[in-house]
């Protein structure tokens, strides 16, 4: 092929791959992604070197990760005069990441095809890198190939096999609409009719408790202002307080202006408001020169029954890593300065919330690992994510994060109660059903009984390890086919 041929295929893969993004929400258009991920390994498939089968894979990728991350941009355009510069490199080194690993995804489908890119092949890389990409360098489980089913009932799989086992379905899916004009059309058909099925949320019991959800709506750019700060928190001190009688009032991350450890005052006045109701809350802790996200338990007389220290901490974001390092060469990257940033906090576990029970505290983006959920100790009655995703943008990034909150949900069989600053907040059941939510970028609170907790799922049992160990089965498979295609020149490549 000429050097301008294969730039051609380069940027037709780019746009196969950006395609294969409108999957996600918020469009969640997942025939979309089926159709542009077999016709990516149409594209792909044939002998190659393993250059060549990088620089194909690492084409698709870049074009699924530049649409479907194009959110990355949103934090950096906050502060424009400070960060604004930032906002092109972030989005082209996440899509350049991501490709990466579906770069080494394709390389992997032409080691275990003995040269041979197959659709097979491809497909078991490529679900290999979504794995590797979930847990490497802390990992990046955002925007997983799997995660288009979320608004189908086909999520429920997640329940069985975890986040994996929604990647490893799609790729099955696409591999086998490779196979002819039949499998193109009948999957998607038989599919859309399983996704229409309807699914009604689960009946809370008669007894179940009232849980307000508030959302104060606080913009990125004021939620820190002089001034502004402390209306936003006598705004949710408002809501608080509203008509009703809740067993519980949730508020978003860092929803308190004053540091936990010298805040005594505010946490009477919110407790005086709360009527005798738990206020699980989001503020900033100091201990020492340690600063650390935090997730506390208010109880009736004001005091911090039970807290939680978010310990998965955004690279870049909420701390440099190696710092220190970076620092002697004058580089900080403008974000954190040497002396600041937060401190890690101990693994996920239980806190315990008056007249409730057990829950599980996620802070923001903690609530994208589910095998971190998954490792928590203890069975909770009901996992509880507060956020802040004013920096995340006003569409696509809210979306996705909000949509991965459902699988959590399907994974653990568990209700989970989602406070967001500017949205979306919401009452999401055991099988991942928006029970009630209140939509992005309004200021108000909800009530609504807490659903019911479902019995363990299997995932919460074995985990991603199932689907591993089929990857792994699946690699050796095809390379034990690969062979024989080899000695038997009369076996037909796939």
């Amino acid at each position: 092929m000429s050097p301008r041929g294969h730039v051609s295929k380069l940027l037709i893969l780019c746009a196969i791959g950006g395609i294969a993004a409108f999957g996600q929400a918020p469009w969640g258009l997942w025939p979309l992604t089926l159709i542009a991920l077999a016709v990516g390994m149409i594209v792909i498939q044939g002998p190659m070197s393993k250059r060549r089968a990088m620089l194909l894979g690492w084409a698709l990728g870049l074009g699924y990760f530049a649409v479907s991350l194009h959110w990355i941009v949103e934090p950096f355009l906050v502060d424009v005069p400070r960060h604004g510069w930032m906002a092109p490199f972030a989005l082209i080194f996440m899509a350049l990441g991501g490709g990466f690993f579906w770069a080494l995804g394709a390389v992997a489908g032409q080691m275990i095809g003995r040269g041979v890119v197959s659709y097979a092949g491809l497909g078991i890389g490529i679900l290999a890198a979504e794995i590797a990409r979930s847990l490497v360098l802390t990992g990046f489980p955002w925007a997983l190939l799997g995660h288009v089913w979320i608004e189908t009932p086909i999520a429920g799989l997640a329940a069985i096999f975890g986040p994996h086992g929604l990647t490893l379905f799609t790729v099955l899916v696409a591999v086998w609409m490779t196979r002819g004009w039949i499998w193109t059309v009948s999957i998607p058909v038989v599919l859309m009719a399983l996704s229409l099925w309807p699914n009604p949320p689960i009946a809370p019991l008669d007894d179940a408790p009232l849980v307000r959800i508030v959302q104060p709506n606080a913009p990125q750019h004021l939620k820190w202002a002089p001034g502004h700060a402390e209306m936003f928190f006598e705004r949710q001190v408002t809501m608080t307080g509203a008509a009703g009688a809740p067993d519980l009032v949730v508020w978003p991350e860092t929803s308190v202006p004053y540091s936990l450890d010298v805040a005594e005052g505010a946490m009477a006045y919110v407790a005086e408001q709360a009527a005798g109701a738990p206020v699980i809350l989001g503020g900033l802790r100091r201990e020492g020169a340690a600063f650390f996200n935090t997730l506390a338990v208010v109880d009736a007389q004001g005091a911090i029954a039970d807290s939680y220290d978010k310990s998965h901490l955004v690279p870049f974001g909420e701390y440099i890593p190696m710092l220190d390092f970076f620092a002697r060469l004058g580089l900080t990257f403008g974000l954190i300065e040497p002396g600041t940033g937060y401190s890690s906090g101990d693994a996920l576990h239980v806190v315990d919330v008056p007249g409730i029970g057990e829950i599980l505290p996620l802070i923001c983006y903690e609530g994208i690992f589910a095998e971190e959920v998954n490792a928590a100790q203890g069975r909770a009655r009901a996992i509880v994510l507060i956020t802040n995703d004013a920096w995340f943008g006003n569409w696509a990034g809210p979306e996705q994060h909000f949509a991965q909150a459902r699988l959590r949900a399907i994974e653990q069989g568990l209700p989970v109660i989602r406070a967001a600053n500017t949205g979306i907040s919401g009452m999401i059941d055991g099988k991942g059903r928006v029970v009630h939510s209140i939509a992005l970028n309004t200021q108000g609170f909800i009530d609504v009984p807490l659903p019911r907790a479902l019995d363990a799922p299997a995932y919460t049992r074995w985990g991603d390890l199932p689907v591993i160990g089929l990857v792994i089965a699946l690699a050796l498979g095809h390379v034990l086919v690969a062979r024989r295609k080899e000695i038997d020149p009369a076996v037909a490549p796939s």
